[in-house]
């Protein structure tokens, strides 16, 4: 079992930046796959990265590639979405997700452990 504890969400304007944090806690995070997913108001929750438990392999959404970076440090159990050059067309609910593997997938229902979510807002 894995309990994921997002932070680091927030206002910011348009070009800004902003630092998502995502502790867990239960396990050692080096067997879990990581990603972070978002959610807008009215739409699907979308993928948006993931990195491998050992942090050596990335996937981006192709629309977020070059804006947004994943990392991890394992040694903190912690997970990291640094998204710089922020757009109001990012304002959405942000979620960290674990899965009992290793390896990741762009599938959210390949995730068996989630956050609760923080709110990103990007103003114009």
């Amino acid at each position: 079992q894995v309990h994921l504890d997002e932070s680091g969400g927030g206002l910011v304007q348009a070009g800004g930046s902003l630092r998502l944090s995502c502790a867990a806690s239960g396990r050692t995070l080096s067997s879990y796959g990581m990603a972070w997913f978002r959610q807008a108001p009215g739409k699907d929750r979308d993928f948006v990265a993931a990195i491998t438990g050992s942090g050596g392999s990335t996937v981006y959404a192709d629309s977020l590639k070059g804006r947004f970076t994943i990392s991890r440090d394992n040694a903190k159990n912690t997970v990291y979405l640094q998204m710089n050059s922020l757009k109001p067309e990012d304002t959405a609910v942000y979620y960290c997700a674990a899965r009992d593997r290793p390896s990741v997938v762009m599938a959210k229902n390949g995730y068996n452990y989630w956050g609760q979510g923080t709110q990103v807002t990007v103003s114009a």
